[in-house]
């Protein structure tokens, strides 16, 4: 086996702080695309509207491969999950950061925190309605989940 040629990883690392900063630009690019290909079908869908189309415009869109991130119950045994190991109640966004975080995913990543955030709050509210969690406010008006406690009798 041979040597490494030096003790420290400054080669690696700088290669890979290099290839960190290109997959970001190359984020940004994608992001930047995506906006203006936006801005494109909304041009579009002005001319569209201004030569006397009246149909559905939404109704024409591509059909999409749906992708499921979670199984059924997936989610919320994962809500549950957290609840259960909490020391005291969450905010639906702490919870998403966790079920992120969990998954080994970049908890980091505001788009993808809000969504799960907006689907953790939905879950919640079946829970709280089936009587599985309750909620409550905190001093600055965040809803603060729970499990309900259930006494055995």
């Amino acid at each position: 086996m041979r040597a490494a040629r030096t003790d420290n990883f400054e080669h690696t690392i700088s290669g890979l702080l290099t290839k960190r900063a290109d997959l970001l630009g190359e984020a940004v690019s994608l992001r930047d695309r995506i906006a203006a290909i936006k801005n494109d079908v909304d041009a579009v869908d002005r001319v569209l509207r201004s030569l006397g189309y009246e149909g559905d415009l939404d109704a024409q869109m591509p059909r999409q491969k749906r992708h499921v991130v979670f199984g059924k119950g997936e989610l919320t045994r994962s809500i549950l999950d957290e609840l259960r190991g909490a020391a005291g109640p969450l905010t639906s966004r702490e919870i998403a950061q966790a079920i992120v975080a969990l998954g080994g995913q970049d908890a980091r990543d505001r788009k993808h925190v809000s969504d799960l955030t907006r689907r953790v709050g939905k879950a919640l509210r079946s829970l709280r309605d089936e009587n599985h969690v309750r909620s409550g406010l905190d001093t600055k008006g965040n809803v603060m989940w729970s499990l309900r406690q259930f006494s055995k009798g």
